[in-house]
């Protein structure tokens, strides 16, 4: 999901990009919920960056991390980049829940894969790792990040961050998280949003570079 951004940003910042548990090289390890994987990530930031500070940059199910993380730690975190991250929760979540039960195992068929990476926007170099995350993706972890996903809301503790926050989203997105990038910049004080013309749920691969030189604007700032 980051290569196209990393290879924007090579030799200029130090990045940690890591796996999600119970995604790609993690896949061995259950989800279990966003507070568990955000002790996971906090401790890794602390072990790796030190006393920081850093910007998270997460998109969509990590966005919703990385807003966790700030509000739990903005003595770590002083930028935060959203993208396409969820803020409302959606209706009739255990419908939802139910339905994806029922259709869990079509994540993990090479067919269905394809359809969705071409919805990402993955480019055709990173399709394999594409397919092997998909094939290794397990029915409980994509019941227990989705159900996270869908009943996210914005963190109490963001109402008092004292950094910097960037929402991003793209003109074609869903109409949940269009609607979240006002729930999100009414929560942060002194937060903007900007939308990515052309985008949809797609931006860090679809928009590596015009991604990498806001992130450069933002981290000059």
């Amino acid at each position: 999901m980051w290569e196209p951004l990393r290879a924007e940003l090579d030799g200029e910042l130090r990045l940690l990009v890591p796996d999600l548990p119970g995604h790609d090289h993690s896949a061995d390890e259950p989800y279990g919920s966003h507070d568990h994987v955000v002790d996971e990530l906090d401790s890794l930031v602390e072990e790796r960056a030190g006393a920081g500070p850093i910007t998270v940059v997460g998109f969509s199910l990590g966005a919703q991390l990385g807003a966790l993380l700030a509000a739990r730690r903005p003595d770590l975190v002083d930028r935060l980049v959203l993208v396409s991250g969820q803020a409302t929760p959606t209706p009739a979540p255990r419908l939802t829940l139910a339905l994806l039960a029922s259709t869990a195992g079509l994540a993990r068929r090479e067919g269905f894969a394809r359809l969705q990476a071409k919805e990402l926007s993955v480019p055709d170099h990173l399709l394999d790792d594409y397919l092997r995350t998909s094939a290794t993706l397990s029915r409980r972890t994509l019941l227990d990040a989705v159900g996270e996903n869908i009943r996210f809301t914005v963190p109490a503790g963001l109402r008092t961050f004292p950094g910097r926050a960037l929402v991003l989203t793209g003109s074609r997105e869903k109409a949940v998280v269009t609607a979240s990038a006002r729930a999100w910049t009414e929560a942060i004080p002194g937060s903007s949003h900007e939308v990515v013309e052309g985008a949809g749920h797609d931006i860090p691969l679809r928009r590596p570079e015009w991604l990498a030189a806001r992130l450069r604007d933002l981290l000059g700032a």
